[in-house]
């Protein structure tokens, strides 16, 4: 096909859309009231940027370009999304959502303890403390009680953390 015709506006390079947080095939979506609310409420947000004034067409039709693929990600999760709600009362062993309270056995944390609140993986922020339930030390976590030690690895050796204390988030 002759290229004489073709505008080389229209060649546009297809947007990069950044990927959500990554969920293993098979594994369900699982997510807390709280995470709910913000996919909500991030569903919301990019929505109102559609209003935004651009300073031309092809500035306008990039960003809505990336808008729709960021909606379309993002409404996935939210579809797919199976809320996990607080079981209220004392917990006898870490489950998804409860806020528990570790101490460090070993490593260069050693002795530190660390309040971890088990999350599902959109809502995850290790520097506020909540840990995807993907995450290796989730994993290790789930199913303990209080007093037991939970193993992890972490480089070339393992990282154990003393269960203190489990509370509903």
């Amino acid at each position: 096909m002759s290229r004489g015709f073709i505008k080389e506006d229209d060649q546009e390079e297809a947007p990069f859309i950044p990927p959500r947080a990554a969920l293993p095939d098979g594994v369900a979506n699982y997510v807390t009231p709280r995470g709910l609310h913000l996919l909500q409420e991030e569903k919301a947000a990019l929505e109102a940027e559609r209003g935004a004034e651009h300073e031309s067409e092809d500035a306008r039709r990039r960003a809505w370009a990336v808008l729709d693929g960021e909606l379309a990600l993002l409404e996935e999760r939210i579809v797919t999304a199976r809320v996990v709600e607080p079981q209220p009362g004392r917990q006898k062993e870490v489950r998804f959502g409860n806020t528990v309270t570790v101490r460090f056995v070993n490593g260069p944390q050693q002795g530190t303890e660390r309040d971890l609140t088990i999350v599902g993986v959109d809502e995850a922020d290790v520097k506020e403390g909540r840990i995807s339930f993907t995450a290796p030390i989730a994993r290790a976590l789930i199913g303990r009680r209080v007093g037991q030690v939970a193993a992890f690895p972490l480089g070339q050796g393992e990282q154990r953390l003393k269960v203190l204390a489990i509370a509903p988030h």
